[in-house]
């Protein structure tokens, strides 16, 4: 792997770049969007998880369907409310109901039960959870097996680390972090199988589930100072489940030569400044699955379930952008074998947390 005046380079085209995307993206209103498409008859509305709509990780995304979804079909407009703590949830979605939306999107695992909880009391209203599993029948499922793309991931760590020795670290230890670190474990492993490399992990421990975890998605001191010690233990690639919090692995790694990181959720090259530490990201393709649960219920439906997957696009490995010069064509291929013997599933990545295991 290249070594800090390549980084520096990087840097300065990944600062262009995002400069770049900014100027081309419209950026949520300072009354939460309740601007766009002000004449529509049809009104979603989405309520963050901790961290913010602007989190370059899953409100963010999410927001960006929303968005999608309103720019599709000009009788749909979008607002959200945001969430400091999980104590905002519920009166954040009371205030949805109480606004006459039309649809009310949770977003975060965490809020599920809450979002069960005020869809039983409104059924006549079009609910959906992401990131999480519901029973009640007017509430649509979002969810994505990561655990797929988070193999890939751990594959093309192991094949890049130059210690032998990677690092992840989690927000909270739940679910929708827990399968993304089951699967970066699992490729490592694969990797260690196939190459006979022993390329070890920190922070997690896939057997035991038990793990490193800052206790919040918001903490991006916390996170710096984490991956710094598994920097010091040797980890050269840092893989952070963690949301903002994440932001600090990327901090850790800019300050350290030779050490790099991998997103989740997002393509981080493009939805953060420090696309120079990024090898590649864990994707989950959450703005197209909100965009379309927004178009859904616009059209009637009511309820149902989706799960992302590398067969149906809703989950994928990142492009390595700058880094594709990095990454062996050896390493390339192998990927795309792997990728397609998951999709045919002759190859199985499993994780207590998978939508499937539920």
């Amino acid at each position: 792997m290249a070594v800090k005046p390549f980084k520096l380079a990087l840097a300065g085209f990944s600062a262009i770049g995002l400069a770049a995307l900014a100027a081309c993206g419209d950026a949520p209103t300072d009354d939460g969007g309740d601007d766009n498409n002000a004449e529509a008859s049809f009104h979603a509305c989405m309520v963050t998880d901790s961290g913010g709509v602007d989190d370059k990780s899953f409100n963010e995304s999410s927001w960006a369907g929303m968005e999608a979804a309103a720019d599709e079909n000009s009788d749909i407009k979008v607002s959200f409310k945001e969430s400091a703590s999980e104590t905002d949830y519920d009166p954040n979605l009371q205030s949805s109901v109480d606004d006459g939306c039309d649809f009310i999107v949770g977003v975060g695992g965490l809020m599920t039960a809450n979002v069960d909880t005020i869809a039983e009391a409104n059924p006549e209203l079009p609910f959906a959870t992401v990131d999480g599993l519901s029973a009640i029948d007017n509430v649509y499922s979002v969810e994505f097996d990561t655990a797929q793309s988070a193999f890939l991931a751990g594959y093309v760590a192991a094949a890049q680390t130059e210690t032998g020795t990677v690092a992840t670290w989690g927000g909270l230890q739940i679910p929708p972090v827990t399968i993304f670190m089951d699967g970066f474990a699992a490729g490592i492993e694969q990797h260690n199988a196939d190459k006979g490399t022993e390329v070890e992990l920190l922070g997690w421990d896939a057997e035991a589930q038990e793990g490193t975890f800052l206790n919040s998605f918001e903490d991006t001191a916390g996170g710096k100072s984490t991956s710094d010690t598994f920097i010091q233990q040797g980890a050269d690639i840092i893989f952070p489940v963690a949301g903002p919090a994440g932001l600090g692995a990327l901090t850790a790694a800019q300050e350290n030569d030779a050490v790099y990181a991998i997103w989740v959720d997002t393509d981080g090259f493009e939805s953060t400044e420090y696309g120079a530490e990024i090898i590649t990201s864990a994707e989950k393709g959450l703005a197209n699955a909100v965009r379309d649960a927004v178009l859904a219920a616009y059209d009637g439906t009511t309820g149902g379930e989706y799960v992302g997957t590398l067969e149906n696009g809703g989950v994928a490995l990142a492009p390595f952008h700058d880094f594709d010069s990095v990454v062996s064509d050896e390493t390339k291929a192998e990927i795309e074998e792997l990728t397609q013997q998951i999709i045919d599933g002759t190859l199985v990545v499993e994780s207590p947390s998978s939508p499937s295991a539920g």
